[in-house]
Parts: C-alpha cells; structure tokens; sequence
C-alpha cells in the first residue's frame, strides 16, 4: 500500500516471527486487505514464509515497511494544514500526509483541525466581531483573507487557508498517498456527499493505493462507504473487540491513539482484515514499540524522524 506497498504484509509477519512462541500444532493464518479489495490468504508458520535469520533482522524489516504518515503535514515544522507543511512532508520522506476537512457557510471544503479558526489564523484581529469565530459561520471569501501562517513563524506569513481542491492539485504527482479526515461530520450534513465529489474532479487521486478517507464519526465513514465503496475507510479511535466483525465490513483500518495500544489489540484489527495505523507518535522510543506490535502505518508530526528511524534501520541491517 502506498509508496511501501510490498513491505506491507513481510512487516506483520516479521514481526510475529520475530516475537510469537513456537507452535507444533498451530499455524499463523490471516487475510491482508490488498488495494484492489481482492484479499491474500498468508498460511503457514510465519518462520517458513519469510526465514528470518534473527529477530533483529525482522525488526529491521518491520521498520522499514511501515507507512509514515506525516500528522496535518510536517507539522512539528511548518503550520499544520497548509500545502507548505504537506510539500515539507514530502522532502522529509513521508509516504502519506494526513489532513482536516471542514465547511464554510457557503458549503465550501476547507481544511482546519479545530472547529473553530482560533489558534491558527488571525480570524479575531480580521473578525473581531464575529466571536466564536467558527469554520461553518464563514464564507470562503472571508476566510480567504486569514494568515494561517505567522502564529507558527514569521517566514510563513500570509499562508493561506487552503482548499480541499486546491491541496490536491497542488499535491498531485508528489508520491505521497493521502490519508483524508472528515472532522466533526455531525456539523456539517452532507460533507460526505461534497467531498466525494472533490475527489472525482480530482480523480487521479481514487487510483489504488493512494488515498483513505477517515473520521471519528463511524456514521459518517458508513455513509461514506455507500457514496465511493472503492475508496478505502479509516475508523479513527479504539473499537471494541467485539465491534470489529461489524467495522471491518465496511473498514479497511482501524486508526487508534498509541497510549493504551497493545501488540494483541493489533493483532485482533489484523484477524479482522484491517491495518492499523497509530497516531500521534513524535518520539523513537514509541515508533520503535509500536513497529514492534506489527501496526502498519504510523502517524507523525515529525515524519523526518521516522523516515530517519527507517534509513538507520536499513543500514544496520
């Protein structure tokens, strides 16, 4: 999947090679979604697939399978949700960039994490009237008028809000794959129906492998599903076990917060035919814990460190 496609399914394996017991009477068995929807049935001792010589070189390999996915861009050093941070994303090797999709009043898609426009542009000094200075209560004409960069730091003044369109042009023949989030649906009836229809003017972007849609509203990602059935669903937090048989009919990831994420959680997501991609991870330390889990992809605001993590793991194997 993605710019590391292949190394997807010898990442969950190598991992379960490398630290699953031995068993003479058991064999590792489960099915991997591919991009096509079609699925790849692994059987067998997971040590008879790939024969690692150790359990380092599985680690090793899991490092350098797993998707980085650069959290709003590269975000720890540009401001969040700005074409700037998704181009510094991709010098920094990221695989994918992820971002937020809101609406103005006038039904336009915008990208914005918070509901309201805050903390990252200069709504109140341009608006000082229009108190709680929310997305949906402005036009695009108005918002089109805000620095979203100087709150960040001076050499990005005047970065403008952009659009969902105009991000996916701009982004388009990068190499990067585009992890989607519809954030807080609830507000916005219909967005489903409005960013679909982005994604068809920029069609190139529902070829295989490069994008996923994802939101907490599992409502939302149901009623997404039924619009684009080909595009791949991301369900952001932590279902229940007992949830997933349910999720996984129309999922393709599970993407959870790390704090509380176990390898044995991982595990029942894969049983299911669902990756796993954690989120936010800003240190070595955990991105190394968690490749070790066998999750699939890991959600960054320094995807510098984690392309880093990959390349240093590379050499030393």
């Amino acid at each position: 999947m993605y710019r590391r496609s292949g190394l997807i399914i010898a990442t969950s394996l190598a991992v379960l090679a490398a630290t699953a017991p031995a068993s003479p009477t058991t064999a590792a068995s489960r099915t991997i979604p591919s991009d096509s929807r079609t699925t790849a049935t692994v059987s067998g001792p997971a040590a008879a697939v790939l024969n690692p010589a150790s359990a380092v070189s599985a680690a090793t390999a899991a490092t350098a399978s797993v998707v980085t996915v650069a959290h709003r861009g590269a975000s720890a050093d540009a401001p969040e949700n700005t074409i700037s941070a998704f181009r510094l994303a991709r010098e920094q090797g990221a695989d994918m960039f992820e971002l937020d999709v809101q609406e103005t009043r006038d039904h336009k898609l915008v990208l914005m994490h918070d509901t309201t426009l805050t903390r990252t542009t200069d709504v109140e000094r341009v608006f000082p009237g229009r108190a709680p200075w929310r997305v949906r209560d402005l036009t695009l004409a108005q918002i089109r008028k805000l620095d979203a960069g100087s709150w960040f730091a001076a050499r990005y003044k005047d970065e403008p809000v952009p659009t969902l369109g105009e991000t996916l042009r701009a982004m388009d023949g990068g190499g990067l794959g585009l992890l989607l989030e519809i954030k807080a649906p609830e507000l916005y009836p219909g967005i489903e129906a409005r960013v679909a229809a982005e994604l068809r003017r920029e069609a190139s972007w529902l070829q295989p492998g490069r994008l996923v849609v994802q939101s907490f509203g599992w409502a939302s990602m149901r009623g997404f599903h039924r619009i684009m059935p080909r595009v791949p669903i991301g369900l952001l937090g932590t279902p229940s076990t007992t949830q997933l048989p349910g999720l996984a009919r129309f999922a393709r990831q599970v993407n959870p917060p790390y704090g509380n994420l176990t390898a044995r959680y991982v595990r029942w997501v894969h049983d299911h035919g669902m990756e796993v991609f954690a989120w936010t991870v800003d240190d070595v330390g955990t991105m190394r814990r968690l490749i070790s889990y066998g999750v699939d992809g890991i959600i960054t605001n320094r995807p510098g460190l984690a392309d880093a993590l990959s390349r240093a793991s590379a050499r030393r194997g």
